[in-house]
């Protein structure tokens, strides 16, 4: 069950809604198929759901998703996993600081357009690199045996009986 929980931007408490079941299909989902990808990357470390990371003395950030380089704990790719019901947290606020933060990679994963929008982050901050939906395929060069068919990200399982 999901928990609401905080993030610290600035020195300011940014308390965030509990996640609801679609966006913990995706995150799940997402978190399966990266711990799968990053076994045979010894320098990377895949943190589990929203683990609070310490970017400076006043900012602690908590990604659906995050890889680090096991060396430093340095922050190298964060998915957020939009949320409707505090979208701007994540479309503004946090994509900002993930710019200030020079973070290397950025996905944007919005589960009210079944899209990923994403981000490189550049000398002149993050530069939107395209926008996958329906059968395009997310992966990245960083993490050679992740991939997977956008539709199939955001596919609804089908009922239990």
């Amino acid at each position: 069950m999901s928990r609401p929980y905080e993030e610290v931007l600035s020195g300011e408490t940014l308390p965030r809604s509990a996640p609801g079941t679609r966006h913990e299909m995706i995150c799940d989902r997402l978190h399966r198929l990266m711990t799968a990808s990053v076994a045979n990357l010894p320098a990377t470390q895949l943190l589990a759901p929203r683990t609070k990371i310490n970017v400076s003395r006043t900012t602690a950030i908590c990604p659906d998703l995050a890889l680090v380089t096991v060396a430093t704990g340095k922050l190298w790719l964060a998915a957020e996993i939009i949320s409707r019901d505090d979208h701007q947290a994540d479309t503004v606020i946090k994509k900002q600081l993930y710019e200030d933060i020079r973070v290397p990679r950025l996905w944007m994963v919005d589960p009210r357009y079944d899209n990923v929008e994403i981000y490189h982050c550049t000398e002149w901050g993050v530069a939107l690199k395209g926008i996958l939906a329906g059968s395009e395929v997310l992966g990245d060069t960083l993490i050679p045996e992740f991939q997977v068919v956008i539709a199939e990200l955001f596919a609804t399982p089908p009922p239990t009986h």
